[in-house]
């Protein structure tokens, strides 16, 4: 049975991944850490509490350091005791501030790149050597094809350049984890979840493309679907009947130019 953690739990698509891992047999997953700044949402909470142990709830502000260091050595302590280390962790967590006056007024570039980029890295580098002690060593980095510099006309309707530009910068952080720890047998994957209706996906005005239940869906079937053979690709959520659709986006579960 394989182990996850998920940045960014307490709500949205981190929420739906961890409730739908739950539920699956405990012969295919086992522990799932979901990992909150604050204190969690009351979904998150009862989730844990109906879990039998399953689901532990880890604060884990991933833009501070020491909160992640001290994620990681609680995480560490549980899986000490259950004899395993961590097999998938999905980098969930992250923002996307709205720049409405053009990229000129842009004034939350550092702080969202640290949020999506930064951030990022400091929790995969804490959680390696868990994952090094873990069967599968797969990293899931949730991107979005806003960040492809090829697609970028497509998504100039969109006003959040400080979105855009960190994710492009975390597609290309993944391709040198993928690079540098493909001899361990490391799997590093950016994925585009798609436009769900979340609070951050609907903050258009506009009903976005998919129910977070979908996306997380799509998400976990590219987890349990790809491997060793895949690191350092981007792929897309496959999504029965969106993969040609005629709109903004489609989700054909392919690779999206970058």
């Amino acid at each position: 049975m394989a182990t996850y953690l998920i940045t960014g739990s307490s709500r949205g698509l981190g929420l739906e991944l961890v409730t739908q891992l739950a539920a699956l047999p405990s012969a295919q997953v086992g522990r799932i850490f979901a990992t909150t700044r604050s204190e969690p949402s009351a979904a998150l909470t009862n989730l844990v509490d109906g879990s039998s142990g399953r689901v532990v709830r880890v604060e884990l502000d991933t833009c501070d350091k020491t909160s992640v260091t001290n994620a990681s050595t609680e995480v560490a302590k549980i899986l000490h005791a259950d004899d395993t280390g961590l097999d998938v962790l999905i980098n969930n967590a992250g923002t996307m501030p709205v720049t409405p006056d053009g990229i000129e007024t842009m004034d939350n570039l550092t702080e969202t790149f640290q949020a999506n980029v930064t951030a990022t890295h400091h929790v995969i580098a804490a959680f390696l050597p868990l994952l090094r002690k873990g069967s599968q060593q797969k990293v899931f980095n949730i991107s979005t094809t806003l960040g492809s510099m090829t697609m970028a006309p497509r998504y100039s309707i969109m006003p959040v350049p400080a979105y855009k530009v960190s994710k492009a910068a975390l597609n290309m952080l993944t391709v040198q984890y993928a690079l540098s720890l493909e001899k361990e047998g490391f799997t590093f994957i950016t994925i585009s979840p798609g436009w769900l209706r979340t609070d951050m996906g609907n903050m258009f005005g506009i009903e976005a493309d998919l129910p977070v239940a979908a996306g997380a869906s799509a998400v976990l079937e590219a987890v349990h679907k790809y491997g060793k053979e895949d690191n350092g690709k981007y792929y897309n959520i496959r999504v029965a009947g969106w993969e040609k659709n005629e709109g903004l986006n489609q989700y054909d579960g392919l690779s999206p130019p970058w």
